[in-house]
């Protein structure tokens, strides 16, 4: 688990059955006024799926700086001509208390607030990489306790309405699904565990 200031987060990832590499990457960093998560799974799946996965992360790590819709962006123009991908992204503003987040394909975040299950974002159709498209973003306040789930299309739906996923520690959320999810995993999977706590006492 890596705790700071105002944000906790735990991540389980396993690749796809037969596979030595798992074709979905993640970065997250905080910083004093913000918190930023992407989860990106390249096409297909194994080492040729990293190679496209990665450099989103690359690009996200260098634009942490730019608003989600403007990381999107950049990410989609970097892809063409690529094999694609397809993304996740968050980003937890401390100043304004608010938080952005959009999804392109099928990575899926849930958001709980306090335990209760505010939303289940609908990821926009599509992949980066392709041509322009427009960028579906969504801005929400920004509530203490609030959990974010994010995930690849590894994560089963039965495996979504667990009970475990409301837990304010997040190292116990990534370690029950590991526990109770399918042992064989099907596709490559990656589950984040994000919980916005407020500042440490």
């Amino acid at each position: 688990m890596n705790s700071g200031k105002y944000v906790d987060v735990s991540v389980f990832q396993k690749s796809k059955k037969g596979n030595h590499l798992c074709g979905d990457s993640y970065f997250f960093i905080e910083e004093e006024q913000m918190f930023l998560a992407v989860l990106a799974d390249g096409l297909g799946s194994g080492e040729i799926a990293k190679e496209s996965s990665q450099i989103v992360v690359d690009i996200v790590e260098q634009h942490t700086d730019k608003t989600v819709e403007e990381i999107v962006k950049i990410c989609n123009k970097q892809l063409i001509g690529m094999r694609g991908a397809v993304i996740g992204i968050l980003k937890l503003d401390f100043m304004d208390q608010t938080f952005t987040f959009s999804t392109i394909g099928n990575i899926g975040i849930i958001v709980l607030e306090n335990g209760v299950p505010k939303k289940r974002n609908i990821p926009s159709s599509g992949y980066l990489g392709s041509l322009y498209r427009s960028v579906k973003v969504m801005t929400q306040k920004l509530t203490k306790g609030t959990n974010f789930i994010m995930f690849s299309d590894g994560v089963m739906d039965k495996e979504l309405s667990k009970y475990f996923f409301k837990d304010d520690n997040v190292e116990r959320i990534t370690e029950t699904y590991a526990q109770y999810s399918d042992r064989t995993r099907h596709d490559d999977t990656t589950l984040m565990a994000i919980r916005y706590r407020g500042e440490k006492g």
